[in-house]
Formats: C-alpha cells, sequence, structure tokens
C-alpha cells in the first residue's frame, strides 16, 4: 500500500465546467448578384485571408452593363454641353431682340414707325425670352439625366465588383456547396462559410452561485480559464474570461460565461467540447492530500493515518475543494502526518504497518 505525508499548499479556487468551442465570427459567403460561377478559387478547408479572391461569377453581362451606362453618360454630357451652347446663342438673340424692340418702340412712339412693326419686334423678343428659358430647361434635364446616368455606372460598376467574391476575414472555410458551372442567385444559398480560429470562443455554463465570485474577482482583473480536449493529457489551452451573460438561465440555474483564446496553435476547434477550469483565486495554507485517500462510511469521510507506533487508525475528514488529483481537507489533519493512500480495504483501525525507504512512498501490512 502506499503512504501520503499531508502538506501545506496554496491552491487555486477553481469552477469546473463542460465548454463548447465556438467560432468568433462565422460567416455565410452567398453571392451578391446572379450568374454563373466561374471559378472557385481555393479547396474546402482552406485556410485564407481577408481580401483573398474565392468565387468568380461570370462578368460578362456586368461588364456590358458598365459599357452601356458609360456610353449613355456620355451621350447626355454631349446633349448637356449642347443645351449649353443653345442657351448662350438664345441669350444673345434675346439680347439684341429686346433692345431692337425699345428701339421700335420709341420710333413708333415718334410717329416714324407704324404700330404694328412695334408690335412684331415685341413679338420676337418675347418669343427670344421664351426659346432661353427652354434653354435652362434643358440643361436641367440634362443635368439631371447625367446624374441618373453616373448613378446606373456606379451601380453597374458595383454589380461588376460583386462578380469576385472575396474572404471577408481571416479563417478557415468549410464545404464548397456550389460548384463551377451552377448558377448563382443574388442573396441565394451560401456558397461556404469561413470561421475565424484565432482568436476562438469557449462558453461554458457555471451554476448561479458562483455568480457573485465570478463578478467580485472580475472587478479585480482579468480571470484566467484552463480548457482540455476531454480524454487528453496534454497541457491546456490558457485564455481569460471576456463575457458574463446578463441573465441566468431559470430553467437550469445557471450563468453563461465566454472566455477568449489565442490558440494560435489551433488545438482548439469550433464544435469540440472541452474540460474548463476558471480560476477565480487561490487559497493559501490549505492542508492538501490526494483524493484516493479520503474513504466514505457511514459515519461520513476519512482517511487512514499512520501513527508514530506504524499502526493506524481511522480519522474523520470536512474535505474541501478538489485540485486536480489532490483535495483540501478543512478540518482533521495536521501538517506532516501520514496517511494512507491505497490499499485502505486490507486495513482496520490498529493494523500495523511497515513504511519502505524511510518516511514515505510505498508501505507495507506487517504481520502483527
Amino acid at each position: 500500500m502506499s503512504v501520503a505525508t499531508v502538506s501545506i499548499q496554496t491552491v487555486p479556487i477553481e469552477v469546473r465546467a463542460i465548454g463548447n468551442v465556438e467560432p468568433v465570427t462565422a460567416i455565410a459567403v452567398r453571392a451578391q448578384v446572379s450568374g454563373e460561377l466561374s471559378h472557385v478559387s481555393f479547396s474546402e478547408g482552406d485556410s485564407v485571408q481577408k481580401g483573398q479572391t474565392l468565387f468568380l461569377i461570370d462578368q460578362r453581362p456586368y461588364q456590358t452593363q458598365v459599357t452601356q451606362a458609360q456610353a449613355n453618360l456620355a451621350k447626355d454630357t454631349a446633349q448637356l454641353g449642347q443645351a449649353k451652347a443653345n442657351l448662350a446663342r438664345d441669350i444673345s438673340m434675346e439680347k439684341f431682340a429686346r433692345e431692337q424692340a425699345k428701339r421700335y418702340s420709341d420710333l413708333t412712339n415718334q410717329g416714324v414707325l407704324s404700330k404694328s412693326q412695334s408690335d412684331q419686334t415685341q413679338s420676337d423678343s418675347e418669343v427670344r425670352t421664351e426659346a432661353v428659358r427652354a434653354d435652362q430647361a434643358a440643361i436641367e434635364s440634362a443635368q439631371a439625366a447625367i446624374d441618373s446616368d453616373q448613378a446606373a455606372l456606379e451601380r453597374s460598376k458595383l454589380e461588376l465588383g460583386y462578380c469576385t467574391i472575396t474572404s471577408p476575414l481571416d479563417g478557415r472555410t468549410g464545404a464548397v456547396t456550389v460548384q463551377t458551372g451552377n448558377l448563382v442567385t443574388a442573396n441565394g444559398a451560401q456558397l461556404t462559410t469561413i470561421n475565424q480560429v484565432e482568436p476562438i470562443y469557449v462558453t461554458f455554463s457555471v451554476p448561479e452561485r458562483y455568480l457573485t465570485d465570478v463578478r467580485k474577482f472580475m472587478a479585480g482583473g482579468k480571470l484566467a480559464v484552463q480548457a482540455r480536449l476531454r480524454n487528453e493529457a496534454s497541457s491546456p489551452e490558457v485564455g481569460l474570461l471576456v463575457f458574463v451573460d446578463n441573465t441566468v438561465d431559470a430553467s437550469t440555474g445557471t450563468i453563461k460565461l465566454k472566455a477568449s483564446f489565442g490558440n494560435t496553435d489551433r488545438k482548439l476547434w469550433p464544435g469540440q467540447f472541452v474540460d474548463v477550469n476558471l480560476q477565480l483565486s487561490t487559497q493559501p495554507n490549505s492542508l492538501v492530500v490526494p483524493s484516493q485517500a479520503i474513504q466514505t462510511g457511514q459515519s461520513g469521510q476519512f482517511v487512514f493515518v499512520v501513527k508514530s507506533d506504524m499502526t493506524v487508525e481511522t480519522r474523520p475528514v470536512t474535505p474541501g475543494i478538489q485540485v486536480d488529483q489532490n483535495t483540501v481537507v478543512e478540518k482533521g489533519l495536521q501538517e506532516g502526518e501520514k496517511i494512507v493512500t491505497e490499499g485502505q480495504l486490507r486495513l482496520v483501525p490498529g493494523s500495523h504497518v511497515r513504511v519502505q525507504g524511510g518516511g514515505g512512498g510505498r508501505s507495507k501490512d506487517s504481520q502483527s
């Protein structure tokens, strides 16, 4: 059988839970214009960078729209120039007609010309004024047409740009759902998904009784969170608690928390379940024993203590928190005492034992 020595240690105060790995951002990539998918520029599962080309949609119909919009803009720009030239000509002719009408009116008042001649020049002046107004209206119409053409051109260029689908973030792609040659529609089925995995989130829930402690210790700084892949003995990933939900789940009595991990080695993967340790604080001067030393009997929990005469006695204990393979004993033991950690089923109070190799490690039953 084995024995261990009760020691004093500083132990972390932790909350354990099961967590689920989630991407910080998950993007469903969809087309913003309709057309034939002409090229896929990546392989499924590739890591991609922000701005990297993912898909190409046939650009020819949209390039034609751009060319047409440019032609319309050029035509209406020319019409605006013509309207401005007409305005300049008609302003000059209006000025001449107005001056001539004034001269004829003066001559008519002097009796030199007939009234009908004066009325004719006045009518010509008014016609020229209306022509100027018509030219101004034509300019305004041409300008409005140019504005509309410019908007149509920008829209056509935007749609042409949408034919090249790029990655909106650094991440890892999922399965491609539409292959080259198929038709895609604007805002239709997703083409692929991209998950951001650096950094990455682990979401977990803890009983609401821990909420007060979590908030108290968070006020003093960031809380460390460890995440370990289930059934793996590798060293845990270390992150920081970044989110506490604003509502306790009334159906389960738990509060949802979220931790962020750098995940530079991409050990954590979206959808995985992990064992989570949330370290709230540390508890100094704690009596610590191996967890397997604590037994459960009819009167409660106890340990076998090896006395100075190499016999054992049962000692009731009050265990506290567990840390890895050890348990904090709040009451019942003292530092330096030796306790049995294996082979308790062969012992009864008063059994003699012999410790091999001195004060610790393995021991054997001694025949009494």
